[in-house]
């Protein structure tokens, strides 16, 4: 019989703080941009279109940041199996730029005050900065929530193997 050895493994983690940070980030990043949006002055068009371009930013940004943490975990597994065809790849970063580039076009052509299209196009860029954000802090959540599960499981088949090591 072999002893069993202890291991202490430590599974990092976001604190409270930083969760409650990023959350209000986006809120506050989600509020601005709707509140500017609902008060676009012009017409009706230009605001469903700069709608539906921080919509289709907001998306791309969360599909771009899945993309880059899967792909770097293919790449730090070696598993060629797991890693995206290249034609994926430039779904996912053209749809990216697509949609910042007709938002940002969309943005300047607009014949609104200034000042209105610089609190648009900031509250822009804080949404997608703290979406990027956001998707991070999950993801890392998410993955030290499935370590933290399989070092339960591992605890538990070792006390169920000492547990019949000591019966017999």
């Amino acid at each position: 019989m072999q002893p069993f050895s202890s291991t202490t493994v430590s599974i990092q983690r976001d604190t409270r703080a930083w969760q409650f940070q990023v959350w209000a980030s986006f809120a506050i990043a989600v509020f601005l941009c709707a509140t500017g949006l609902s008060w676009l002055p012009g017409e009706a068009l230009d605001r469903a279109f700069m709608v539906m371009g921080y919509v289709f930013c907001l998306s791309t940004a969360f599909m771009l940041a899945k993309f880059i943490r899967d792909s770097q975990q293919a790449e730090a597994s070696s598993n060629s199996a797991s890693r995206d065809v290249p034609m994926w790849r430039l779904v996912v970063w053209g749809s990216f730029f697509t949609a910042m580039g007709l938002t940002g076009w969309g943005l300047v052509r607009m014949e609104i005050n200034d000042a209105y299209k610089a609190f648009l196009g900031v509250s822009w860029l804080f949404l997608i900065s703290s979406a990027f954000t956001l998707a991070k802090t999950l993801r890392d959540r998410h993955e030290a929530d499935l370590i933290d599960a399989r070092l339960q499981g591992r605890r538990a088949a070792r006390q169920e193997a000492a547990a019949s090591v000591s019966a017999e």
